[in-house]
């Protein structure tokens, strides 16, 4: 039977990344002359050669931020160094950044694992600007980071998503908040709840706050995403569970965490085992589970990763601000990227070493996600973001994260595309029947949701 849309393909075959339903492909030029023009509010699909600079073209009011992101997509099993990765900026005539501090390159790290990697640039507006204030042509320059290795000799693919924030109506405050509880949340206890992860930014799957659970194979890369509004704070942790024969106690090495507070060899949600394939279980892999957070236009917030052993190993991102508009004007890059309301994308990834040491069967992976404050007034913007639902939390955000919902236009945003995993799962979970009658139950349920939905959903204009 077919693979579910959320579920894994064959046994070591990660699933591939979803670019954007209906993106338009656009080239990247060696010369910034010859860029192709990108408009805020769409997402694009295109190349990232081998070796060269490549272009593209903005053309920008003096009253928005523009940001640009840039998700580069190596082929699975692509052996990669420390130093590979992507970079983007913004510049102007002249073949100045932008904003330097901002650009950003994204790499591959200790993992060496190929999967999706997201760098972002940024182009800011407002009267206190040094640079790139005035309305006109832009450039956006997207290349590899300069390494040696065997996954910098091949092409990947690339997804650039191009948003613009107006201006605040009204001149802002310029300070970033100096008081808020830097101490790293307790994470949410509770029932465990299956919810299956996208493949990319396009079908991440919606979470609200609580203890969510699904299985990930060795080389994939899950993407969820969670509203977090103006005045609210976002934690997350993670665990991957034990295999059916984790390592004894005081056998393989304990695994550390790369980012701070995160704690090694703490109790999973649910104790996972191999679900399938052949389970080792034992080794140690180092950087084994990595995990990131990006805000609503896909800047990197933070990260962590872990190792594993076969025993159940935790983590979680540092604390993070509540979401202000003046974050931005903080010089550290966490407390920056936090600087307005909408999605934030949550992907993690299993590293295809784990399959060598403990076989190329699912491990049970537990998110706990909290969303702790009230949602606060946002700013006054002197105009509309693109895209119009970037920069901000409705209550229809809110129903969709409870469901699972992907975005709107993924193909799934309206349950079109599999629904929730909740509904999915109940037709799957009852017994004795044959795997024919299973299927057409499954697709039965994904007509009725989608259709009552697509009735029920305001129509977005």
């Amino acid at each position: 039977m077919a693979a579910l849309p959320g579920q894994a393909g064959a046994a070591g075959t990660p699933r591939p990344y979803a670019f954007a339903e209906g993106a338009e492909t656009v080239e990247g030029a060696p010369t910034n002359v010859a860029g192709r023009l990108l408009r805020a509010g769409k997402t694009y699909k295109s190349t990232l050669p081998r070796v060269g600079r490549h272009f593209y073209r903005l053309e920008l009011t003096a009253l928005e931020n523009a940001y640009v992101s840039a998700t580069a997509v190596p082929k699975p099993g692509t052996r990669l160094s420390y130093a590979d990765g992507v970079e983007v900026s913004i510049q102007d005539a002249d073949g100045n950044n932008c904003s330097p501090l901002d650009a950003e390159k994204a790499r591959f790290g200790s993992s060496g694992s190929a999967r999706p990697i997201t760098a972002s640039a940024v182009r800011r507006a407002g009267p206190d600007e040094k640079s790139c204030r005035s309305a006109g042509t832009y450039y956006v320059l997207v290349e590899h980071t300069r390494a040696s290795g065997p996954g910098a000799q091949e092409d990947w693919d690339l997804e650039l998503h191009v948003a613009s924030e107006p201006v605040l109506r009204d001149r802002g405050g310029t300070t970033p908040p100096e008081a808020w509880d830097s101490a790293v949340p307790v994470p949410p206890s509770g029932q465990r709840r299956a919810r299956a992860g996208g493949t990319s930014f396009n079908e991440a799957r919606g979470l609200r706050d609580g203890v969510w659970g699904a299985g990930i194979e060795p080389g994939d890369t899950l993407f969820y995403r969670v509203p977090v509004d103006w005045g609210q704070r976002l934690s997350v942790a993670a665990e991957l569970g034990s295999t059916s024969e984790g390592a004894a106690s005081g056998g393989a090495a304990s695994g550390g965490v790369s980012s701070g507070g995160a704690a090694s060899g703490g109790s999973a949600g649910a104790g996972g085992g191999v679900g399938r394939g052949t389970a080792r279980g034992s080794g140690y892999v180092s950087s084994a589970l990595v995990m990131s957070l990006y805000n609503p236009v896909r800047a990197e917030v933070d990260d962590a990763d872990t190792s594993y052993d076969g025993r159940q190993k935790s983590m979680a991102l540092d604390a993070l601000p509540p979401v202000a508009h003046e974050n931005r004007f903080s010089p550290t890059d966490e407390m920056s990227a936090l600087r307005f309301a909408g999605w934030y994308y949550v992907s993690v990834h299993l590293n295809p070493a784990v399959a060598e040491k403990f076989g190329d069967g699912p491990l049970e992976l537990t998110l706990r996600v909290g969303v702790a404050g009230s949602p606060r007034p946002g700013p006054a913007y002197a105009g509309s973001p693109r895209p119009a639902d970037d920069f901000g939390v409705s209550e229809r955000d809110t129903e969709a994260a409870e469901r699972g919902e992907t975005a709107p236009g993924s193909g799934g945003g309206d349950g079109s595309r599999g629904g929730s995993d909740d509904q999915v799962m109940a037709v799957v979970a009852a017994g004795g029947i044959g795997s024919g009658v299973v299927l057409l139950g499954i697709l039965g349920v994904w007509t009725l949701v989608a259709r009552r939905r697509a009735a029920a959903a305001p129509r977005r204009i």
